[in-house]
């Protein structure tokens, strides 16, 4: 991941000369006592007496999803998953899986003249660094009256600086959890896995308040809630963890569930387990009516040439996956164009649905640039720029980045719908109202298109007026008719 760090108050740059992005990849992991498992009942219910079952061989059961079907067990017999498998109501068990998040090195610059991009004018000092929002039209949908009041965005990440200045004022302290045995929600700068603060980043691309400060969200009144499910020493986290947050955000009636981490795992008989068992969840929380937008992944390839991987949770059911898409040089020519594809962003015509702003590092020199007084090599005001780590601001790229722009874009959908909306309704929006970028209709690249939120809140708008509905008032299911 290449990251750039900037504060108000010194003005300093922080970032690696490495390849911009976080790379995640799957492993299984154990201790040297004992294994952990996810355990998938048959009919989708987990009783008593299966539970007792699992005892009885030697289980000792962590957390039960009953109505899932879904157990997290680990135990220190080795010969557990073949015994449990064999009992009749249980239809499989897996070895708990983590996502490993791996962070380079980093470099520090300094600053210098200025010119003024685009978005000059607002009194959010660092709104002029964030192209993205230019490329998505975010200022004519709040134009439009849509800032995303009244909406629940559940962040699924590695914690989040809870007094950022741009995003105390959205967040729910009160709904913040985390799944990380011995971790809060809060980031820690002491740990060592996540200096930037990935959480910060992408929770203020989404509800970074307009506050006359720092940066602004893509969504900027929603109600923020974050959701920790890495661990913020190694960077990584058991897919159990991520089942867990993915069921709280539904039961806590979220109407967007961004997860900006993933990686790869081979279609054994195991892994095709492990998609069911994230199914299950993504399955419940579409059901419950909450909308799931989730990072392509990160390592410039044609997922459809790999038909022996699944990228997870991307390819989950139900899950909207974002590609990434950026500018080339876009401090030198705001006028260049912010829709060139990533060049480390994944593709694949079975695997991305749309495209989002995600940053690139491809611009070629060494030569600084100043925009809106902030001085800092060309390449980097090609990142994306939001939230970080102790009050600050930082320059990060990669599908992370792009995954909150469309959960932001989500969000103002359904807020122009009244505060809900089914999924399949979001998702359709989503696909009317996207920017044909690539080859006519849905393509490799960005799939059904990059997100647009100024024609995403104009159809909501239109088809409230065309069932004579006040745009205060709940848009009825029945009446929104996307076919």
């Amino acid at each position: 991941m290449r990251t750039q760090f900037l504060s108000k108050q010194n003005l300093w740059f922080k970032f690696s000369l490495t390849k911009l992005l976080i790379f995640l990849m799957l492993f299984s992991f154990s201790t040297l006592f004992a294994e952990q498992y996810i355990v998938v009942a048959k009919n989708e219910r987990f009783n008593k007496s299966i539970m007792n079952q699992i005892k009885a061989l030697g289980g000792n059961i962590s957390k039960v999803h009953a109505k899932l079907g879904l157990a997290f067990v680990t135990s220190d017999d080795v010969n557990f998953l073949a015994k449990v498998s064999k009992l009749a109501d249980i239809r499989s068990v897996i070895k708990d899986t983590k996502v490993q998040m791996i962070d380079p090195n980093r470099k520090v610059f300094a600053v210098e003249n200025a010119v003024s991009p685009p978005n000059t004018g607002d009194d959010d000092f660092f709104f002029d660094l964030q192209w993205g929002h230019t490329a998505i039209q975010a200022t004519d949908a709040w134009a439009l009256g849509e800032t995303g009041a009244g909406v629940r965005v559940v962040v699924l990440d590695d914690g989040i600086d809870s007094d950022h200045p741009d995003l105390a004022p959205n967040l729910n302290l009160s709904l913040c959890t985390s799944f990380v045995p011995g971790q809060t929600y809060e980031y820690n700068e002491n740990y060592p896995g996540d200096p930037f603060s990935h959480g910060t980043h992408t929770s203020g691309t989404i509800a970074a308040k307009n506050n006359a400060y720092g940066t602004i969200g893509v969504a900027p009144d929603v109600e923020l809630v974050m959701v920790k499910v890495l661990d913020s020493y190694t960077g990584s986290g058991y897919f159990s963890w991520i089942i867990d947050g993915i069921i709280y955000a539904a039961d806590i009636n979220a109407d967007v569930i961004s997860i900006s981490i993933g990686g790869y795992a081979e279609k054994t008989v195991e892994n095709a387990e492990l998609l069911y068992a994230l199914g299950r969840a993504t399955l419940y929380a579409d059901a419950h009516g909450s909308t799931i937008v989730a990072s392509a992944g990160n390592d410039g390839e044609n997922l459809d040439n790999y038909p022996g991987l699944y990228h997870l949770p991307s390819d989950a059911p139900k899950v909207i996956s974002t590609s990434a898409t950026a500018p080339i040089g876009w401090a030198t020519d705001f006028n260049t164009s912010l829709d060139n594809l990533a060049s480390y962003s994944n593709y694949g015509l079975q695997h991305v649905d749309f495209a989002a702003p995600g940053g690139d590092f491809i611009y070629p020199g060494d030569e600084y640039c100043t925009v809106a007084g902030t001085t800092a090599p060309c390449y980097v005001f090609d990142f994306v720029f939001s939230t970080g780590s102790n009050g600050g601001w930082y320059w990060s790229a990669g599908t992370s980045m792009a995954t909150p722009h469309v959960s932001g874009v989500a969000a103002l959908i359904i807020g122009a719908a009244g505060g809900s909306l089914p999924p399949v309704a979001v998702l359709n929006t989503l696909r009317r109202t996207s920017d044909d970028i690539g080859p006519m209709y849905r393509d490799l690249y960005f799939g059904d298109g990059r997100v647009n939120a100024k024609k995403a809140v104009m159809r909501i708008n239109q088809l409230n007026k065309d069932a004579g509905i006040e745009s205060t008032e709940k848009l009825i299911p029945e009446e929104f008719s996307l076919s």
